[in-house]
């Protein structure tokens, strides 16, 4: 079985907000499972992905509906000013079994149920693309890939500009191939 999760969104026309289901429980360690213990219930809620937010976050909602225990206190800033927070623990699993335990999130006054933070986002790959009008979101955990779109770029324009250069000519890396069958083979 692979290590990898993903998840995939997509949208027909432009998408303005990120949303997914999100299955919210008692904070629970894989550690616990192998014990034998049964993992707590889960609930479903709808999360916003925020890559504004340095941390996840939860409402009250949630808070009440799990009975979570506060763990302590923090602060949160938000657009509204820096407040005063409770912090609780908890999992957090997405689409496609894309899981993360022991999340520390603070209780925030807000109207989604949870927030989907940089404290999560950064533990994969994440892309966001819009062609043709539409668009699409994928998410990878653990990432497994260094995307770097200007390299990409770069390297398209030196292969093209091969290409004109060598066009049918033997490459030059002694294969015996024309160029654009060996090393300019897209």
């Amino acid at each position: 079985m692979s290590q990898f999760k993903a998840l995939t969104l997509q949208s027909k026309g432009l998408l303005r907000v990120i949303s997914t289901d999100c299955g919210v429980s008692n904070p629970f360690s894989i550690f616990e499972i192998k014990q034998g213990l049964q993992h707590p219930q889960i609930i479903q809620f709808k999360a916003i992905w925020d890559t504004g937010a340095s941390s996840s976050a939860i409402s009250q909602k949630v808070v009440q509906a799990l009975g979570l225990i506060p763990t302590g206190w923090g602060f949160s800033d938000t657009a509204s000013g820096r407040t005063k927070v409770q912090k609780y623990g908890v999992n957090i699993i997405l689409p496609n079994g894309v899981g993360f335990r022991c999340v520390e999130v603070s209780c925030n006054n807000m109207k989604v149920d949870v927030l989907i933070g940089m404290d999560i986002i950064s533990q994969g790959d994440f892309c966001m693309t819009n062609k043709n009008g539409n668009t699409c979101v994928t998410f990878q955990t653990p990432a497994s890939h260094s995307y770097d779109f200007v390299k990409e770029i770069e390297n398209y324009k030196k292969a093209h500009e091969n290409l004109l250069k060598h066009g049918n000519k033997k490459c030059p890396c002694g294969s015996g191939l024309n160029w654009d069958k060996c090393h300019g083979k897209k």
